[in-house]
């Protein structure tokens, strides 16, 4: 019986292709007569351009046109969130952050683009330079851009959080600090631009097809019908490639010089261009009873956007929203601001905000556990939200709720680990708890996806959507959803993704919300389309439709078993009438806005939960930490493709070890990997993860998402389990050798 693609353990189809290097990724393409693109940029954090000059680049022999802000054709001003847009495409008057774009070489070969790029003559007035984000909030500080260098506010307050913390048995205050944080995807960034019957068509990779064409229309002053976006096969995200990269320089190019034009950045391009994580500073306090139930939570967060404010906004919302945790608080004061200054501008990352914040209320968690004498994870257990439970944004959470189930399992872990000798070594062992909870897909707004399944005439069927598959599996995922709304075996639907000529705006990749959102979407479509071909088959067969099943590679009676017809008999039928059929669905959850003044509303349909258990081990000596296992329990719903979830927990947590321990963005410093540390297979612990189930009624076969999930909860319980091996609390990320050591020092004290 086919049905079951859902749930099923099979390989995913691009699986050979890319172990082989099969695989053409952006980098990989060339077209015949293509110029090679170079970019000048900011040397300067913060200064007024007083002056470009293109003469000696423009005579370097290969070099064809030097481009600045003057030939950008429309509005030179782009953003991935359009009421915060504020960068552009080349530098007018003013940088903002060293590395911004002020001009473009499009040339002949790689080296004259390069060689161009260095001839660019660039005047700066140099300007003060505003690199702390509480600084930049002063009222005489540098203004970096004309509103004022706060970016975005947001509140949740609700209940009387002053009588609260007054009638505590327990009020525990601290502060937190999280890093700067580059993406580190393998592949940097790349694409390819040409004209294809006066059609602007940019291969590239990106998270959002129809995103980028949105704002190349605008840069260019183009009808969205002139401009073609197509997803290249894409090396990794995590949110980085939300933003335009080489997209609007390669159009630039190509749509002034009528020429193929290619950009590939190098790693030293993509670490001084690409967003980073936002790194925040956090205030805490936690008030809760005897008995360990929290009472009140009020947090002050503030972010560093950087030069630009990119995802800003979201992520200062996001981080509002899940301040306090996935606990029941029934007094709360949030208050989340994202701010400008000019270091690198900082973006979406795996996560939005969520990871940041989980660092600040699950060490508060566990500190209220220690003040009151209590098991840590009970704490967790006797605060965890439920189904019909609320929370902070007054949100009335629905069945789908699996925090509990996470705890359980994560705590039957814990209890064969702490205490157990460990397989490497001597000192101090440490075993903590982290719990999370995170809103699948964009925050208080309407967040829709759409699709559209087609028959074909040998029987078979073409999905087509929008959703950017960047190695997380979406592709897998949707087409099982597909198979199994249809009722046939996954092999026989084909894909057609991410090109903004072919497919529906599926929205970004982004935010976990492929699988429920264009899951939902893929559903709606295919089973439209399995009604119309029970109903032209009903025809064929004088059966009335109700008692017709798709089966594999025909439809058949429910009470007649053995009367059936081909579906390439039935795809003939509607080929003689007239057309093959092409079913849409749309699916777009509910969700309200926040209150601007008290983040009230339903900002998510549904949440992803879960809790992991990290067991370390110190060095006494050296500080050095080993992870040696994390447990992961995830309530993803319903686990579309189980193989691909184990694996995006995996990946999480090897994210999160390095959010803990290693991963630190200095600007002035790393220009490369071999500066910028990030884990690698020695690093890593063994992981053990576990798929709960809590079906949405609301999702695809019940499926939520697991893709940022999968990190949140590592760091805290890592930090959390460094701790209790210390005697001593880290408070500021990564903790680093010198960190673990003074730490070690603390608690011995």
């Amino acid at each position: 019986m086919p049905r079951g693609a859902v749930g099923s353990r099979s390989p995913r189809r691009d699986l050979l292709d890319k172990v082989l290097g099969r695989v053409r990724f952006a980098a990989d393409l060339k077209v015949p007569g293509m110029l090679h693109l170079a970019v000048v940029r900011s040397t300067e954090a913060h200064a007024r351009v007083t002056g470009i000059d293109v003469g000696e680049a423009a005579a370097v022999p290969g070099v064809v046109r030097v481009f600045t802000a003057a030939d950008v054709p429309g509005e030179n001003r782009y953003g991935i969130i359009r009421p915060t847009a504020d960068q552009h495409l080349l530098a007018e008057d003013r940088v903002r952050m060293v590395g911004d774009p002020v001009a473009l070489v499009a040339a002949e070969t790689p080296e004259a683009a390069a060689e161009g790029a260095r001839r660019v003559r660039v005047a700066y007035e140099p300007l003060p330079a505003v690199l702390d984000p509480a600084e930049a909030l002063e009222a005489a500080a540098v203004r970096i851009h004309e509103r004022g260098n706060l970016c975005f506010e947001q509140r949740v307050v609700g209940g009387d959080v002053d009588r609260a913390l007054s009638e505590a048995a327990v009020v525990v205050e601290g502060t937190y600090e999280t890093s700067r944080i580059e993406h580190a995807y393998i592949e940097p960034e790349a694409g390819v631009a040409y004209l294809e019957d006066g059609v602007l068509v940019v291969v590239c990779c990106t998270q959002n097809p129809h995103y980028d064409r949105r704002d190349l229309c605008r840069l260019l002053g183009l009808p969205e019908e002139r401009v073609r976006v197509i997803q290249a096969p894409t090396g990794g995200g995590f949110g980085g490639k939300l933003d335009l990269s080489v997209q609007p320089f390669v159009a630039l190019a190509t749509w002034h010089t009528g020429r193929p034009c290619r950009l590939v950045y190098s790693r030293e391009e993509s670490f001084a261009a690409s967003s980073k994580r936002h790194p925040f500073r956090m205030r805490y306090r936690t008030a809760a009873d005897r008995e360990g139930r929290l009472l009140a939570v009020e947090a002050d967060l503030l972010a560093d956007t950087g030069a630009y404010a990119s995802y800003g906004l979201a992520v200062a919302i996001r981080a509002a929203v899940h301040a306090a945790g996935p606990y029941r608080v029934p007094n709360v004061r949030v208050r989340s601001r994202a701010v400008y200054t000019n270091h690198p501008f900082s973006g979406a990352m795996r996560g939005f905000g969520a990871p940041q914040v989980a660092f600040g209320y699950e060490s508060q968690m566990d500190r209220v556990a220690d003040a009151l004498g209590l098991d840590p994870l009970e704490v967790r257990r006797r605060n965890a939200l439920g189904p019909g439970e609320h929370t902070i944004t007054g949100q009335r959470l629905g069945p789908s709720v699996g925090l509990r189930e996470c705890l359980e399992r994560v705590g039957r872990v814990r209890a064969r680990w702490d205490g157990a000798p460990g397989p490497r070594g001597d000192g101090p062992v440490g075993v903590g708890v982290g719990a999370m909870y995170y809103g699948i897909g964009n925050t208080g707004m309407s967040n829709p996806s759409t699709a559209h399944v087609r028959f074909d005439e040998d029987g078979g069927f073409t999905l087509f959507t929008g959703a950017a598959e960047i190695g997380q599996g979406s592709d897998r995922v949707l087409t099982a959803v597909c198979a199994d709304a249809l009722g046939v075996d996954p092999d026989r639907v084909r894909l057609v993704r991410a090109d903004t000529a072919l497919t529906a705006d599926a929205g970004a990749t982004s935010a976990s919300r492929q699988t429920y959102i264009s899951g939902g979407a893929v559903l709606e479509a295919g089973q439209a389309l399995g009604e119309r071909i029970l109903r032209r088959a009903e025809d064929l067969l004088e059966i009335p439709a109700e008692d017709l099943v798709i089966e594999g590679d025909r439809v058949r009676s429910r009470s007649l078993p053995s009367r059936e017809v081909p579906l390439a008999e039935v795809a003939s039928s509607f080929a003689r009438a007239g057309g093959m059929p092409r079913e849409e669905g749309r699916f777009d959850p509910e969700a309200t806005p926040l209150d601007r003044e008290t983040g009230q509303g339903v900002p998510y349909a549904t949440y992803a939960f879960a809790a992991q258990v990290a067991r370390v081990r110190v060095d006494p000596v050296t500080g050095r930490v080993r992870v040696e296992r994390i447990a992961a329990a995830h309530d993803v719903g319903r686990g579309v493709h189980p193989p691909g979830v184990r694996g995006q927990i995996t990946g999480g947590v090897a994210m999160g070890v390095g959010m803990a321990l290693m991963e630190a963005f200095d600007p002035g410093r790393d220009r490369n990997l071999d500066t910028y540390l990030i884990p690698t297979a020695a690093d890593m612990p063994r992981v053990h993860p576990m798929i709960v189930e809590a079906p949405e009624p609301t999702g695809p076969f019940g499926a939520k998402g697991v893709g940022e999930p999968a990190l949140i909860p590592t760091a805290p319980a890592v930090l959390n389990a460094l701790a209790r091996a210390c005697g001593a609390r880290i408070r500021r990320l990564p903790a680093g050798l010198e960190e673990v050591l003074e730490a070690l020092g603390r608690g011995k004290e």
